[in-house]
């Protein structure tokens, strides 16, 4: 092994296919992308007039729009913050306490969402939602509760909220994944002593599990967060960031500029402005929520 680590050549050799690989998928494309975002071309291969940063001046100055769909995106990510993790976090915490068959079965019973294709799960939710013959608002009905019925997903002033419970009813098994597996990880001597102290239900676990759990929570809200900056399956395939554009995100306003508007070099210029908020939510994310060894 040591002969190998001083070989030159043999470092080369393992290294170079991996570093390849990353500047041809990652790198290359990123500067690409700058490159296309200083022009006005309408597709890739036609002709190229460079503009130089108008496209920026006019995404930041004057693009509605995209500050909309990145309003949406932090409100998702929100969404996911305060009301999915604290929901997972408890039910984490049950699936620990049940122990058993019962533990087995409802882990694989929560986590069948994160299985199932986006396709099924948007045409679900869409029949669900459905105004007219609808599970939801059929219910509704049958409870005597006509008024509450709606068009869910086609009101702007409901769309968002609905696609926001689809999106966060979606990704609850990947973040019950997390935080149960962090769960386990917690030694029972430190409950048992913590009872000992007279600490019982709530006050235990915000005592010891909450900040045991500091790490997996940092890396599950600077995740959540990027999944909803970069959300587009699901609300392309539900709304299209429809009615209006009421549920319009980022990725979804990228694309139908890129495919549906014939705009390019603009819609590479919003790639770039996507990658600049990725990387400053991520890094401010990180100093805030900074990581404290915890020592058991």
């Amino acid at each position: 092994m040591h002969k190998v680590l001083s070989d030159r050549m043999a470092i080369f050799i393992f290294v170079f296919p991996g570093l390849a690989f990353f500047i041809l998928t990652f790198v290359a494309p990123i500067i690409l992308s700058g490159y296309y975002s200083l022009t006005n071309t309408i597709a890739p291969g036609t002709s190229v007039d460079m503009v130089g940063l108008s496209n920026f001046k006019e995404l930041l100055l004057h693009d509605e729009r995209f500050w909309l769909s990145l309003r949406n995106a932090l409100l998702l990510g929100l969404g996911f913050v305060l009301i999915q993790h604290p929901i997972c976090i408890f039910f984490a915490i049950m699936l620990d306490r049940i122990g058993g068959k019962a533990e087995k079965w409802f882990r694989t019973i929560f986590f069948i969402p994160c299985v199932i294709s986006v396709v099924v799960i948007s045409r679900m939710w869409l029949s669900l939602l459905d105004p007219t013959f609808g599970l939801l608002n059929k219910v509704l009905g049958f409870l005597g509760l006509e008024s509450l019925q709606h068009v869910w997903l086609g009101d702007s002033s409901t769309a968002l909220g609905s696609l926001l419970s689809i999106l966060i009813w979606s990704g609850f098994g990947w973040g019950l994944l997390f935080y149960y597996a962090g769960v386990k990880g917690i030694p029972e001597e430190l409950y048992e002593a913590a009872r000992l102290d007279g600490a019982t239900g709530i006050k235990l676990h915000w005592r010891i599990t909450v900040p045991l759990l500091s790490p997996v929570i940092t890396v599950q809200v600077t995740l959540a967060m990027i999944t909803a900056l970069k959300q587009m399956e699901t609300v392309f395939l539900t709304t299209n960031g429809g009615p209006g554009d009421s549920t319009q995100f980022l990725a979804v306003y990228l694309y139908n500029q890129a495919f549906s508007a014939s705009n390019y070099g603009y819609a590479n210029a919003i790639s770039i402005m996507f990658i600049i908020v990725c990387l400053l939510v991520t890094f401010l994310l990180n100093r805030i929520m900074k990581n404290k060894n915890l020592d058991y």
